[in-house]
């Protein structure tokens, strides 16, 4: 996988060397005042230097302390926030990083194209990095946690795309490399906030986006097709496997001798037709993605450096982990793993100056055909030391709507209202989920709600404002699925964000 990034990094150098000497066109962006007040790009000789910076400040009512790593804000329900506090918020409206990319003909209808981007943090200049916030809390008590996500950054070099490849105005484009995931194009087409870390649920959770897993919002080693008939698109996207499958025992006591190395099979595709007709827009999207990987937060996972991190085969691990380290748990993570199907269709009318926007996805996971060991590879070089292969005593189903609508005035300020919800089913063994024994493998639901406006001051630079408010209840609202369910600290937050955002 590395050896892929590393070529395709070596391609995109070669083609931007390539298009300086071959070139002598000027920079679409004059002057300063140019970049400052229009959208013209920072084009030189064909490359395109792009980002955006986007900060403000936010108080939730049910919060953490923030750490450094943290991309996706403070804005939905969390397991463990517990008290209202004021915080810096990342990347509200969008994440702030840079990219390059260029297209550059070499004969009538034919182009090479290549892009490069990454998320910063904007609060700590650290690269964007879900699984650190994991690790950076464990061993520590509950009571002691900073933010911890999943996510499909995880610090590499390039955590949103590299990839290159070939355009053609009459047969589409074909690129390979680290490419987001034909649900997240969707999501970002169809979410009316766009994304949103501070206002959208699917945004702010890859869930909808990654096909049942938000790691997967992002596939490495990829290769995806895109093509545009009149009215018609059509998009398909294959996945490699890549990686080591660690030592793996369908033992329940495991061993460094009876485990035995296995290989990856994380192996994924997915397709999307649509259409435009007019004003509307619809799309419909199935993808499935073998061993999808959850990472779980510290509490669902080992405490400390010295517990023992162990791959388990009972179902909703039930009994506690037990043995021996099979593998330095520094630096670590561990997770569920699943086998991941899904249907999602969206859809979206304009009326000015209102646009509505509606979408569905229907997800269905069950454990892995090819199971996980401990020493897995897992995305960003991270490793891990704590595998669960057969969490599902049944298929888990998990239903994802969304609705919003967006209104324009005067074309420079939008006023956005999106709702949110996700369900999930009972995927634990009879006796029926009751209070007594509830546990996260309940059926439960999420909400969110949110309702802001954005301002654009110049073609460049907004601010904007507004609130979100979550709430989760049923096993949604649990935080631990191991042994007696334990609840959330609180099963609510109110976020109010206010912010500005710099794009070019």
């Amino acid at each position: 996988m590395r050896k892929a990034y590393l070529f395709i990094a070596a391609v995109s150098f070669l083609l931007s060397a390539s298009l300086i000497f071959a070139q002598s066109t000027t920079d679409p962006c004059t002057s300063g005042h140019e970049f400052a007040t229009t959208d013209c790009t920072l084009t030189w000789h064909g490359i395109t230097l792009y980002g955006a910076y986007d900060i403000g400040v936010g108080w939730v009512s049910h919060g953490l302390p923030e750490n450094g790593y943290n991309y996706e804000g403070a804005s939905l329900v969390n397991r463990n926030g517990f008290q209202h506090r004021f915080l810096v918020a990342p990347n509200n409206l969008q994440q702030t990083g840079l990219g390059i990319r260029g297209k550059e003909e070499f004969r009538p209808g034919w182009s090479v194209v290549f892009n490069a981007s990454t998320g910063i943090n904007p609060q700590s200049g650290l690269l964007a990095n879900a699984s650190k916030t994991d690790i950076i809390n464990n061993g520590l008590p509950r009571s002691s946690y900073s933010y911890a996500i999943d996510g499909a950054r995880a610090g590499q070099p390039f955590n949103d795309e590299i990839y290159a490849g070939i355009s053609s105005t009459q047969f589409g484009t074909l690129t390979f490399g680290r490419q987001r995931s034909l649900g997240t194009d969707a999501m970002l087409l169809y979410d009316p906030a766009g994304g949103s870390y501070a206002f959208s649920y699917i945004g702010y959770n890859g869930t909808m986006a990654g096909g049942g897993d938000t790691e997967n919002s992002r596939w490495d080693d990829a290769v995806k097709y895109r093509i545009t008939y009149g009215p018609v698109h059509f998009g398909a996207m294959y996945k490699f496997a890549d990686g080591s499958g660690g030592c793996y025992s369908a033992s329940s006591t495991w061993s460094a001798t009876t485990c035995t190395p296995e290989s990856a099979h994380n192996n994924a595709y997915g397709f999307d037709l649509g259409a435009n007709y007019g004003k509307f827009s619809a799309d419909i999207v199935p993808q499935h993605y073998n061993q999808a990987i959850s990472v779980l937060n510290p509490l669902l996972g080992p405490q400390s450096p010295t517990a023992s991190y162990q791959s388990t085969t009972d179902s909703i691990n039930t009994n506690p982990i037990t043995g021996t380290n099979l593998t330095d748990p520094n630096d670590t993570v561990y997770g569920i793993v699943t086998d991941n199907y899904a249907v999602m269709v969206a859809a979206k009318y304009t009326w000015d100056p209102f646009k509505f926007f509606a979408g569905y996805e229907y997800i269905w996971q069950n454990n892995p055909k090819n199971p996980l060991g401990v020493g897995a590879s897992d995305q960003g070089g991270y490793n891990m030391s704590g595998v669960e292969d057969k969490n599902l005593d049944s298929e888990k189903l998990v239903n994802i709507w969304w609705t919003g609508v967006k209104y324009t005035y005067r074309s420079k300020t939008d006023f956005t209202f999106s709702w949110y919800q996700q369900r999930q089913n009972d995927f634990r063994v009879p006796p029926a989920c009751s209070p007594a024994s509830f546990r996260s493998s309940c059926a439960g639901t999420l909400n969110e709600g949110s309702l802001f406006v954005d301002h654009h001051f110049t073609k460049r630079f907004d601010g904007f404002a507004g609130i979100a408010y979550s709430w989760v209840s049923g096993g949604l609202a649990i935080a631990i699925p191991h042994g007696p369910g334990v609840p959330y600290n609180s099963n609510n937050n109110f976020a109010p964000t206010v912010g500005a955002r710099f794009t070019f």
